[in-house]
Parts: structure tokens; sequence; C-alpha cells
């Protein structure tokens, strides 16, 4: 065994860098990573099911192909969200349903993922079935936050960015809906970015055709996202949506960051109002893009319509999943899905074309936008980590809402636009919680995002493990 404490700060690049200088093996990473799950897990349940023997056999195998074979991973140790398959691993998608459930073979993504030399060593904790913005379920029980133990790491991909955040990853898979890479970004001081729809392809899927929910990169900064978006992204069997991998790697695109000449600045998107200590220190990030010649103009842009198509579409495919296991378990499941399934059943054509139709209006309406301005940038959260023992939010900035979602309507807005959106920190609250911005970028626009929010990473700093309660 071979245990080295000090490479759990590194960047997930230097360690892949130090990988092919042959200075370290995949058996020594998932040896350091054992040493920390065992200190730091009992506190956080980021990782709840474990599978480093099946993780060792795939890094014995990639050790005996030459460095220049292992792929661009070259056998970083990667953790998959518990809603993904990965074969012979236990994978209950935060169910009692699934509870003992054990798939045969990997989601598609997945098998990608290895063969891009990415070595799988545990499952992320998520809600069940990804619904909600805070990761608790009746399997695993809760994910908290590194920064404040007491407080949520967001979701769905809250297992994701708290093993970031706690030192059990360098970089993690997880999906987006509402929000799910960008809020426990938010949450933790990380980095995660929701790529156009068919960019990191999974399959099977209930519908394959679906641009809702998707697959995407987390890590600590900027450029290890871009290197995890490499391993993830292009055409997949069984994904009719997929896009080819691009002839140059995003990674390079992060590595020559562009300071964008003009951005785009929305306190929340005309449809969210963020708290008064988050909006003041993003308009304070913003007063430091100018002071070092960015343009930031601030913008009245109205997505306000998206609640009522976001609502249509997302409950039309929560049916699409999950209308026989409804039909077969109502009675373990969470309220909250039951409710997410329920109102998919009843929607009509008329509320179908309604969404449709907004969903268009949004998309043109941004689209615009951003032909004016190389990004739009607005808060990642309207709301701080807040206390596990709360479900979801129902109020912020003297705002009620209506559901238990509605508090993400700053993240799930965007999603219904398409659009690439990274969420990356931009500092820290009074009580020491991170805050996060969302940059978005043009249409199948991840290159020239990415270069930008590494130039505006470099402005603004990051906020990296070794700061938080428990790494």
């Amino acid at each position: 065994m071979s245990i080295d404490s000090s490479l759990i700060g590194r960047s997930a690049c230097d360690v892949v860098d130090l990988l092919r200088t042959q200075q370290v093996s995949p058996r020594d990473l998932l040896d350091t990573l054992a040493a920390q799950i065992e200190r730091v897990e009992p506190q956080v349940n980021a990782l709840p099911t474990l599978c480093f023997e099946r993780a060792y056999e795939h890094a014995d195998a990639l050790m005996r192909k030459p460095v220049a074979e292992r792929g661009v991973l070259c056998g970083l140790p990667v953790p998959i969200k518990d809603l993904t398959d990965v074969a012979g691993v236990r994978t209950t998608r935060g169910s009692l349903v699934y509870n003992e459930r054990v798939p045969e073979t990997s989601d598609a993504g997945v098998t990608l993922l290895e063969a891009r030399g990415g070595v799988v060593y545990a499952k992320s904790n998520t809600p069940e079935f990804g619904s909600g913005g805070h990761t608790y379920n009746s399997v695993f029980g809760i994910t908290r936050n590194p920064w404040d133990l007491s407080r949520s790491a967001g979701g769905s991909s809250g297992g994701a960015a708290a093993a970031l955040a706690s030192g059990t990853a360098w970089v993690a898979q997880g999906s987006d809906l509402a929000g799910s890479l960008r809020t426990p970004s938010a949450f933790c001081g990380t980095v995660g970015m929701r790529p156009t729809p068919g960019r990191v392809s999974y399959a099977p899927a209930a519908d394959p055709y679906g641009t809702l929910g998707i697959h995407g990169p987390m890590a600590r900064n900027v450029t290890d996202t871009a290197l995890l978006l490499d391993a993830m992204c292009g055409d997949v069997a069984g994904s009719p949506l997929s896009l080819a991998e691009p002839a140059t790697s995003f990674l390079s695109h992060a590595r020559s960051p562009r300071r964008p000449a003009r951005v785009a600045f929305s306190a929340g998107l005309g449809i969210a109002t963020p708290e008064p200590e988050i909006l003041a220190i993003c308009r304070s990030t913003m007063d430091r893009l100018t002071e070092h010649g960015v343009g930031v103009d601030d913008s009245d842009l109205d997505l306000s319509g998206a609640t009522e198509a976001f609502h249509t579409l997302r409950g039309i495919a929560y049916a699409t999943s999950y209308e026989e296991i409804l039909a077969q378990h109502r009675d373990v499941l969470n309220p909250n899905v039951v409710w997410n399934i329920e109102f998919g059943l009843q929607q009509d054509n008329r509320a179908m074309r309604s969404a449709l139709r907004t969903r268009a209006e949004l998309f043109y309406r941004l689209d615009a936008l951003l032909q004016r301005y190389d990004v739009l940038i607005c808060p990642a959260s309207i709301v701080l980590p807040f206390p596990v023992e709360m479900r979801d939010v129902r109020e912020a900035a003297g705002r009620h809402f209506d559901t238990y979602i509605d508090w993400l309507a700053i993240t799930y807005a965007l999603t219904l636009t398409g659009m690439p959106v990274i969420a990356i920190p931009c500092g820290m609250s009074a009580s020491g919680l991170p805050v996060g911005i969302q940059i978005v970028g043009r249409p199948r626009g991840e290159a020239a995002l990415l270069s930008a929010a590494r130039a505006i990473e470099e402005i603004i700093g990051t906020w990296a493990t070794g700061k938080s309660q428990v790494s």
C-alpha cells in the first residue's frame, strides 16, 4: 500500500501528469483515496458505495498497457453518481425501490469514461431519482457540506461536490436537470459544468431524445473540469443526440484563457431574487472583472416564463421514466417524487404546446443577448447552504415558493435554453460558506466558455480543498 496525502490537494491535471510520467500509479491514487475516505466519509457521507476491488482490477489492467494507450485520464480515479449504472456495483438511484440492485452492464457513458482511462472506485450520493437540490435519501441518508457539516451540500450531485471539497475525489461525474451540477458547486466551492445536450452522452435512457437531463463534469477548478469533459464527451452507441468529439481538446481551450471583452450580468434572470449577501458578493465579483478591463453591463434579461414551462416538461420527463414505479411502489417513494410523477401524468396537450413555445422564446431571447456579449453571468444559487434538517427551501429574499424546486429557478431557467453553463466559486459568505456564479456560453460553445471561465477564475481565484472542516 502506498499512501501519499500530499496528492489530495493537487489538481487533477497535475495528478494525470504524474501518472503519465509514472511518478505515481493508479494503485497509489486508490490507496491514497481509500485512506482519505476512511478519515472523512463518516462525517460527510458523500461516497456511500465503494468498489475498490473492481477499481484495483481496472487499474492493474491499465498498467499493463503502454502509458500512451491509457487514455486522457491515464488511470485517474472517478466517482460515478448513484443514478448511473456501473456494472457489478450496487446502484440504488437513492431509492428503496432499487436498494439491492446490481446492474450487469454499465451505462454507455461510464464505459466511454473507463475507456478514456477513468477508474471507477465509488458511487456518489444523490436524492431519490435526483429529485431536488438537497442530497438525502432513505437508503444512505444525508450528505453534509464539508465547509460546515450542519449544512446541505446541495443536490442532486451533492455527493460528487462534497467528495471534491473533502478531498475524496479529484474529479467527479454528475448530472444536471434543474441545476444538479451547478447548485452543489455553489454550495461546496467547486466547479460544475452543464454542457450542451448531447455533448456528454449516456445510454440507455427512458427518453433518448430528452434534452433537460444531461451528464457533465465536476472538479475543483476550470482546467480540471475541462480535462474530465474531454474524457466524457463523444459519440456513443444508443444515444441519438450525441455530438462528435471535437478536434481540439477542451483542456487546450481552458489552458488558453481568453478574457471576455463584454459580459452581461443579471442578478436573477428576471425569475429569481438572491439573498442580499449573495448578490453583494456577485456584484463585488463583477467589480473585480471591471478592474481588470472586462466590460460588464447589467442585463434586463427576463426568463420569468420558464417556471410553468419547466414544470410541465420536467413533469412529463418524470412520468415517462417512473410511471410504472409509482404504480408499483408508491408506499416507499419520497413524497416529492410522487408529486413529480403525478404532476407529469396530469399534463395535457395544451400545457405541452405552451411549454414548447415558451422554451423556444427563451432560447431566442438568450441567444440574442449572447450575440452582443461574450458570456452571461448570474448567481449560481439564491441562498447559502441551508441546515441539513431542511428538506428544501420554501422562502428566500422575502419570496415564498409554491413547490420544493422553485428556489432553483435561477438554474432551471438556463436548463430550458440548452446553453452550456459552468458554475464556479466567486467568494465566501461572512459565515464561511461558498458562493458561486454561473457563466453562460453560446450554443455548443463549450470551448469558448471554458476559455472565458478560466480567465475569470484567474482574476477571482479558487477555493481549493484543504480549507473546509474535514479536508
